[in-house]
């Protein structure tokens, strides 16, 4: 029988990642901010703790993707087991707005 962890255990066992996210520039910024609540609302649905958003605004892309030449580009911090970034991205994948994206581990 497996016994109930405290607290201390489990923070333990939570890792620290961000997700960065490109976002489309050519969207309202009512549903930008709607893409990146999704996003986060993703974090916590899997598991997740989001500790803080960074905005860094709209920036020149290296290169172009999907015709477009700008992107916003967001920087979601979050707490969370190691199952949880597996699933955040096939949900991320699919999402409309999100140009590109990429999940981190970062170190402790």
């Amino acid at each position: 029988m497996e016994r109930a962890r405290d607290q201390k255990e489990v923070q333990a066992t939570m890792n620290k990642y961000e997700l960065a996210l490109v976002v489309n520039a050519k969207i309202e910024e009512d549903v930008r901010l709607a893409t990146v609540e999704k996003a986060k609302d993703y974090v916590a649905k899997f598991g997740g703790n989001v500790t803080e958003v960074e905005e860094w605004g709209k920036k020149r892309l290296a290169y172009e993707i999907q015709h477009m030449k700008e992107g916003y580009y967001y920087f979601i911090k979050f707490d969370a087991e190691a199952n949880v970034p597996g699933s955040l991205e096939q949900s991320v994948r699919i999402m409309d707005n999100v140009i590109r994206f990429l999940c981190i581990r970062q170190e402790a």
